[in-house]
């Protein structure tokens, strides 16, 4: 196993690490599965407070065989179960339950879970979060400090640099280069604290889900004497960026652990030539095929003085074609600040026709940013995106 060094503590996680949102039906087989991961090196475990039964599975694995201290142990407060309206809020509750699920008293690694923008942290400092963080690290029960994002770009940046974070998960795949915090978040959060990758094959669509001739593509590119799977060149792109800390993997099969710890023995940093980039780039046009807003993510045309998230819509309507409708309507969830506070919707749009002048593909984004809020915003999803922010006491701002 290779491994890359976390310069704030100077652990050495696993370049291959864990992910445990999914564990098989049968706790026989997840034990096999973990058994035989810590085994051959992988000492990084992700998983949370929202993953059902997770936390319980995994902490009765690693006391049952005395695994505790060979490995790193990553969960998650679940910000999503703390509403805007409270008046009152319970941090210790949350965490003493993933201590008892998990049958230990410290967490290695403590993400807050599923940060969307500046407005939702500085609501939870508000409430003090930062004390508590700073006296569970004091008692030893938080080793260190961390967040996972799934937002705008700027709005991982503004988060990232608000606070003496120690660790950060973000999703990030050859596909996903200007998504969320993207490339720019990934390079300019690794100067300060270790980056986990999830969603290295996008839900396994960069594995089973491409076009044939993407597939093809890749199958040229090995050659007679290769026969590294779409799912390989995925997580190779990921190693070969020093930027990476560790790769997130839900391996629920045996001979996916396998095939990947095959391939993480394998990695290094700036392992890809030319040529094998070259491929990701063939690839990329195969799948930008079924494209039908041909913006390249350059970001010209932001800011958008209402707040637009223009990139990230127009990524997210892609992918509904590229990678399904449903896979587009995640994205375009994560990306407009579906249940928080501040939208980033085209349904701001004024058409002042700002963004028009600065972009380099002659893209017409008001009208096409019109044909997205059709297919990804309809009255229907706006009514359940009502319902889940009134659910949740996130009340719209006003303009």
């Amino acid at each position: 196993m290779q491994y890359r060094v976390d310069k704030i503590s100077g652990n050495k996680l696993s370049v291959l690490s864990f992910g445990c949102m999914r564990f098989p039906v049968s706790f026989q087989k997840t034990e096999e599965l973990i058994l035989r991961a810590v085994e051959m090196g992988i000492n990084y475990f992700d998983t949370a407070w929202v993953y059902s039964g997770s936390e319980e599975t995994l902490g009765t694995i690693l006391a049952k065989h005395n695994l505790r201290e060979k490995v790193y142990i990553a969960t998650k407060l679940p910000l999503i179960m703390f509403k805007s309206t409270s008046e009152k809020v319970d941090f210790d509750k949350f965490l003493n339950q993933s201590l008892q699920r998990l049958k230990t008293n410290y967490i290695d690694y403590y993400l807050l879970h599923m940060i969307t923008d500046m407005d939702q942290w500085e609501m939870f400092k508000k409430w003090g979060i930062e004390d508590w963080i700073a006296n569970k690290k004091k008692e030893g029960i938080i080793k260190q400090i961390g967040f996972s994002f799934h937002g705008a770009g700027t709005e991982f940046l503004k988060v990232m640099e608000d606070y003496n974070w120690e660790l950060t998960q973000i999703q990030y795949n050859y596909f996903d280069v200007n998504f969320q915090a993207g490339v720019t978040g990934l390079r300019a959060a690794a100067k300060k604290m270790p980056v986990v990758i999830m969603e290295p094959l996008l839900g396994g669509k960069l594995a089973n889900g491409l076009p044939k001739d993407a597939v093809k593509v890749f199958k040229d590119a090995n050659g007679s004497d290769s026969s590294l799977s779409p799912a390989g060149w995925a997580l190779n792109w990921l190693w070969d960026q020093g930027e990476v800390a560790t790769v997130l993997s839900g391996m629920n099969a045996m001979e996916q652990l396998e095939e990947n710890l095959q391939l993480a023995e394998k990695s290094s940093i700036g392992m890809l030539d030319e040529t094998k980039k070259a491929v990701y780039k063939s690839v990329l046009e195969s799948v930008n095929r079924a494209c039908k807003i041909r913006c390249t993510g350059c970001n010209y045309c932001m800011p958008c003085p209402v707040g637009v998230n223009i990139p990230g819509s127009f990524s997210a309507y892609n992918s509904s074609y590229s990678m399904g409708y449903f896979e587009g309507l995640k994205q375009y969830i994560t990306s407009i600040g579906f249940t928080q506070v501040k939208s980033a919707s085209p349904l701001l749009c004024i058409k002042c026709g700002k963004c028009e002048k600065h972009c380099p593909q002659n893209i017409p984004i008001m009208k096409e940013l019109n044909v997205v809020k059709k297919r990804l915003e309809p009255l229907f999803i706006r009514f359940v995106g009502f319902c889940a922010r009134a659910f949740l006491g996130k009340k719209r701002k006003k303009k």
